[in-house]
C-alpha cells in the first residue's frame, strides 16, 4: 500500500472514504475482481447485463467515484463497467505498468477477458483518456465509440501545475486546496465535494511524477470508429487548443468541443457524451 500512498493510515483513510461512496452508488451495481497481469482490478458493473458495453476509464489520483454523477444516464442504456486503474487511490492492485510500452492495452486485455467483453465504446478522462486512445490505436477492432474529455497524449502536457503543487505544500491542507483549483479549475463554492476528495486524495497519495507519452500523427490518423473530444479552454495540464487541433487534423470525422471556460475537470456532459454513444 505504501507504494502509491504516503503512509499506510493515509492509504486506509482514504479507501474508506471512496467505500462509503461506493455504497450509496445511485444505482444498483455489481462489484467484481478480476485477475490480471497487474494484479486485481476492480469493475463497478451497472445497467442491464444485455446492453451494449460501455468501458469508462477514470484520471491520474481518481477512481470510479467520478462518475458517480454520469452513471444513472449512462447506465439506462448500457451495461456500464467503471474500472479502478491500476496504480491509482481505487480497489485495484497497486501496479504501474509502464506507458507507451504496450503494457497497459495488455491489462486491459486482460480485465476485458475477465468481463467476458470482446468489444466495447470506451469513455475517458485525461489519464483515463490516454489509456482508452492508447488501446483504441493498439486494439481497433475492440473499440466500438470513442468519447474522451481532456485526454492526455495529444496536446502539450504543461509542467506549471507540478510547480504550484510543490509550492503548496509548505501550506498543508490549504494550500493544496488552492493548488487543486488551479490545477483541476475547480471552484471553491460551486465544486466544493469534488475539491474535498481530491484535497483528501493528495493528502494522502503519490501520483505518477512522469509525462503521458505523446501519440504521433499517424496514430491518431489511424483511428477510424467515431470519436468524440472534450477539451477545456482553461485546461491547466494539457495544451487543450493544441488537443482540439490535432484531432481535428489527424481525425477528421471526429467531433471536437472545446468548452472555453472549463478547466482540466469538466462536469455536465452526462447527455452530450450519451448521446454520442447511442448514435
Amino acid at each position: 500500500m505504501t507504494m502509491i500512498y504516503k503512509s499506510r493510515e493515509g492509504g486506509l483513510e482514504l479507501l474508506g472514504h471512496y467505500r462509503r461512496i461506493l455504497d450509496t452508488w445511485p444505482v444498483p451495481a455489481e462489484h467484481i475482481r478480476v485477475p490480471t497481469r497487474e494484479g486485481e482490478t476492480f469493475v463497478l458493473a451497472s445497467g442491464p447485463q444485455d446492453a451494449p458495453p460501455l468501458v469508462l476509464l477514470h484520471g491520474s489520483g481518481a477512481n470510479t467515484s467520478m462518475w458517480r454523477a454520469d452513471i444513472a444516464t449512462w447506465s439506462r442504456h448500457f451495461r456500464t463497467y467503471a474500472v479502478d486503474l491500476v496504480g491509482e487511490p481505487g480497489l485495484s492492485a497497486p501496479s504501474r505498468p509502464v506507458l507507451g510500452s504496450g503494457a497497459v492495452a495488455l491489462w486491459l486485455d486482460d480485465v476485458l477477458e475477465g468481463l467476458q467483453v470482446t468489444g466495447a465504446a470506451f469513455v475517458g478522462t485525461s489519464l483515463g483518456g490516454w489509456t482508452a486512445l492508447d488501446y483504441a490505436i493498439r486494439r481497433p477492432e475492440r473499440v466500438t465509440r470513442l468519447a474522451l474529455m481532456c485526454p492526455g497524449g495529444v496536446g502539450r502536457q504543461k509542467a506549471g501545475w507540478i510547480f504550484k503543487a510543490l509550492l503548496a505544500r509548505p501550506f498543508r491542507r490549504g494550500g493544496l486546496r488552492e493548488s487543486a483549483m488551479a490545477v483541476a479549475g475547480l471552484d471553491a463554492d460551486k465544486d466544493r465535494q469534488a475539491l474535498d476528495a481530491v484535497v483528501l486524495t493528495f493528502t494522502h497519495f503519490n501520483p505518477r511524477r512522469e509525462k503521458l507519452p505523446v501519440f504521433p500523427d499517424d496514430a491518431l490518423r489511424g483511428l477510424t470508429m467515431p470519436v468524440l473530444v472534450i477539451v477545456g479552454g482553461r485546461d491547466a495540464m494539457f495544451d487543450s487548443r493544441q488537443s482540439a487541433r490535432r484531432i481535428r487534423e489527424c481525425v477528421p470525422h471526429a467531433a471536437v468541443t472545446l468548452l472555453p471556460e472549463a478547466g482540466h475537470a469538466i462536469f455536465g456532459q452526462s447527455e452530450p457524451i450519451a448521446e454520442f454513444l447511442r448514435t
